[in-house]
């Protein structure tokens, strides 16, 4: 029982730590340095890089993919329009065909689909 507490409060607290960088990286991703979307880069790497941490720091799978979706919540809740009219990730303009926002709503759920799908270590030694 112990055992399965110590698991459901891992998982709980992992999709409070992807809602946080999720909201994080909505934010930031709008950021850029001349051309170059700065913000887009560092949200995109750092949400891989917690990713990472969380699936080999926990040994499973489950606490990726919680982190996973609550960086996703927490960027489509961000994504729509707010009570007052105010939008985070905005539509690309007409004639834009893309824009760092609309990346952002794509590179969160491929990365954490990516780690959560990626083979464990453990298993790929013990068969060598």
């Amino acid at each position: 029982m112990n055992v399965l507490l110590a698991r459901i409060a891992t998982w709980v607290l992992a999709a409070i730590i992807g809602v946080v960088y999720g909201v994080a990286g909505t934010i930031g991703q709008s950021a850029v340095w001349g051309v170059l979307p700065v913000g887009l880069l560092v949200a995109s790497i750092g949400f891989l890089a917690l990713l990472i941490a969380v699936r080999i720091l926990t040994g499973e799978r489950a606490s990726a993919l919680a982190c996973g979706l609550g960086a996703l919540l927490a960027t489509l809740v961000f994504a729509n329009e707010g009570p007052g009219g105010s939008v985070v990730v905005p539509a690309p303009p007409v004639g834009a065909v893309i824009t760092p926002g609309l990346i952002w709503t794509f590179v969160v759920p491929l990365v954490a689909a990516l780690v959560v799908a990626w083979p464990s270590a453990s298993r790929l030694r013990s068969t060598n």
